[in-house]
């Protein structure tokens, strides 16, 4: 059978395209084979609409509350005029430093927002306490704080507002006046912000799940703060919505869709790598929406963010793996490097920030009904968060490890380590258990913007060369909020390696019984139990000190025998 044609599609005025998406190969084919139904089927306009029943009986309570990130572009408008404001009062006052307190959905897109722009946004979304106190040595008295959650029960965003209004008051500030609150009507924080007399609070579009969010209120109000121009970027999603909305097999929104749920067999490990899109860390955003929108069910799409070097691209490409790139807007495709791995590549996307971001969110809800799944719920995010709050209340003894090794303290069950004294022996038993079409995750629970993250800088490629299977890297507790979802209720593929680390600051949480080290190890320990009780094999690794983990990244790079 001759390989179908490649499709591109793109949206925007006559004199120049402002979304484009490419396709080749099987997802050429999966464009072919399915667009013309979604076009038949009316599926654009019907979204455009807030058609709740496109994906079917089970989904259509979740989606009938969850479609108004489709008209952003023009509510979210009502913004504009109160955060010009705001900042203005802001910077009149000396305050420009702006902290945002978020997780999830709440913290991916604003950071994709201000750094794209150039704009400096100090994102907490850690319990870790080294960059908890690394934020809080910051100029409070230049400092806003932005604490942006639905509902303010999320215990990372709740306890980092509770650390910076002590830390405030203990300058000798008005902690009220450098606290601006997001979230939902009528939420909990709502009650708390209003009580304290918090200096601003907005309410985001209850209608809008936290990862479709990022033109509401929880994207625009940190970003807007921090310098960006939102009414652009607002702009630009006004000018290619009309596209997405249209029944026709031009649309780019129904080719992307097309490609990344329609492939069959399907490719569910999506490799993300940016080539000079110039949309910063587009691909952590888009990671989030994609695993937790279709990773439930026994199903799902495993989103890889990968470097230049990242292995899963290099031909010939596992069958079940889909190359995804994102380009600059003005720039043609990449032509064949000299290892052949833009070859490897079957979808290309590029286009503006704002029409980019409401792109992916059409194209992934479409994928949605293509694999027979409800995009907008994520029903296992909730069992970490439970296993936390248990091990929090009941303050066991300490797992005990099974042995250490060069500063590295070694957990798991016994039918895992297979009798393994050292921790080259353990790793080399958890990759063994990797099936065929199997992935393995990387789950650092340290501090993403210090020491660990240039120790680790080099481990996920290293590990997918080693294993031939696709890794995904994420930092604790953030990816909870992105691919746990998807480790847990989508398929039983994943092996699963967690690092934790002794911690070098102690950080109080005010009005807890716990600090943040205690947190974030409850926070791990609650995950890795989870996995094991859903049958996924779990090795723990705990550093004890700096030294120990370059030592462990070299055993994990390859570097060291």
């Amino acid at each position: 059978m001759s390989a179908p044609a490649g499709t591109v599609a793109w949206a925007g005025p006559e004199d120049g395209a402002l979304i484009e998406v490419s396709a080749t190969g099987d997802a050429a084919h999966a464009v072919q084979t399915h667009v013309p139904t979604l076009v038949a089927d009316k599926v654009a306009s019907r979204l455009a609409a807030h058609d709740a029943t496109l994906w079917g009986e089970a989904a259509e309570a979740e989606a009938a509350i969850r479609l108004g990130w489709t008209e952003l572009h023009e509510t979210s408008r009502p913004l504009l005029a109160p955060l010009k404001a705001l900042r203005d009062e802001l910077a009149a006052e000396g305050i420009d430093r702006v902290v945002l307190a978020g997780m999830g959905g709440s913290s991916l897109a604003p950071e994709v927002l201000a750094g794209t722009a150039g704009a400096q946004l100090v994102v907490l979304d850690s319990t870790d306490p080294g960059q908890v106190h690394r934020a809080l040595e910051g100029d409070l008295t230049a400092t806003v704080l932005v604490v942006s959650s639905k509902s303010g029960g999320t215990v990372e965003t709740d306890s980092q507002r509770r650390t910076f209004e002590a830390a405030f008051t203990a300058a000798g500030l008005d902690a009220a006046r450098h606290i601006v609150v997001v979230t939902d009507p009528g939420s909990p924080l709502e009650t708390v912000a209003k009580d304290a007399g918090y200096r601003a609070v907005f309410a985001a579009d209850p209608e809008v799940g936290g990862r479709f969010s990022a033109l509401t209120a929880f994207g625009l109000v940190p970003a807007a703060l921090a310098g960006v121009d939102v009414e652009q970027l607002l702009d630009d999603a006004a000018a290619v919505a009309p596209f997405f909305a249209e029944d026709s097999e031009a649309n780019p929104a129904l080719v992307l869709g097309a490609a990344l749920g329609g492939t069959a067999p399907l490719r569910d490990k999506i490799i993300i790598r940016d080539a000079g899109s110039g949309l910063f860390h587009f691909g952590d955003w888009a990671e989030q929406l994609v695993a937790e929108s279709t990773g439930k069910d026994g199903t799902g799409l495993l989103p890889v963010v990968a470097g230049a070097d990242a292995p899963e691209l290099t031909e010939p490409v596992a069958a079940d793996v889909l190359p995804v790139l994102l380009t600059p807007l003005t720039d043609e495709p990449e032509d064949a490097d000299d290892d052949g791995e833009s070859a490897a590549v079957e979808v290309t996307v590029s286009g503006t920030l704002g029409g980019t971001l409401l792109l992916w969110e059409y194209a992934v809800s479409v994928a949605g009904r293509l694999m027979g799944i409800n995009p907008f719920d994520q029903p296992n995010v909730e069992s970490a968060k439970a296993a936390t709050r248990g091990l929090l209340e009941e303050t066991p003894a300490p797992e005990s490890a099974a042995f250490a090794d060069s500063g590295v303290e070694v957990r798991g069950p016994a039918d895992l380590l297979h009798g393994a004294t050292s921790v080259t022996e353990a790793v080399d038993n958890l990759l063994a258990t990797l099936p065929e079409k199997g992935y393995l995750a990387v789950m650092a629970y340290l501090d993403r913007e210090g020491r660990p993250a240039e120790a680790l800088g080099g481990v996920r490629a290293a590990l997918a060369a080693r294993t031939g299977r696709p890794v995904t890297f994420g930092w604790g507790p953030r990816f909870l909020h992105s691919t746990g979802q998807l480790h847990k209720g989508g398929p039983a593929v994943g092996v699963f390696l967690q690092i934790t680390g002794a911690a070098k600051h102690l950080v109080q949480i005010p009005g807890r019984d716990f600090d943040f080290a205690t947190l974030i190890a409850a926070q791990a320990a609650g995950d890795a139990r989870v996995l094991a009780e859903l049958g996924r094999p779990v090795l723990r690794l705990h550093v004890t000190s700096p030294d120990a983990l370059a030592w462990l990244a070299g055993i994990l790079g390859g570097r060291l025998a």
